[in-house]
């Protein structure tokens, strides 16, 4: 008799402490997508200070008299932030991905052509729409790629 006490008591201590281990289990998941859900947030934000770091920098780049390559670099090193942040958002597509690095890489393989007004007036309304959460500012964005003639300067 003593032995299926024994036996008992085990069965019932292993069953107890399964069911608390498996409530700690899931109290950490929880608590993982919490926070995973947070830095997502965070990284969004993050992208948006930047796109609108980005606009700024191109708006006193297009009403500045001097020191242009100076306030070039500034636009590219805020959307080069802003290029980073975007590949860690889990809402942003593939397609989305694209147009981002794509006009990043503009930025830094034609700058000349990437310097002229109109391009960074439509580059500025891209970014916008961007920072707006708008699929259009993408769209826009993969125009202003498409006008930059890739195979010359």
């Amino acid at each position: 008799m003593t032995q299926e006490r024994l036996m008992k008591r085990r069965m019932t201590r292993a069953i107890i402490l399964f069911f608390l281990t498996l409530i700690a289990l899931l109290v950490f998941i929880g608590l993982y997508i919490d926070e995973t859900h947070r830095v997502q947030e965070t990284y969004r934000a993050q992208f948006i200070t930047n796109l609108k770091k980005t606009d700024e920098s191109i708006e006193s780049y297009l009403n500045a008299d001097g020191d242009l390559p100076l306030r070039y670099r500034r636009i590219l090193s805020d959307y080069s932030c802003a290029t980073s942040y975007g590949f860690q958002l889990e809402m942003l597509t593939d397609d989305q991905r694209r147009s981002i690095n794509e006009l990043h890489a503009c930025l830094l393989k034609y700058p000349e052509q990437m310097q002229k007004a109109e391009t960074l007036k439509a580059m500025k309304t891209a970014v916008v729409d961007m920072s707006q959460n708008l699929d259009k500012g993408f769209d826009e964005a993969a125009k202003v790629v498409a006008s930059i003639d890739k195979k010359g300067k």
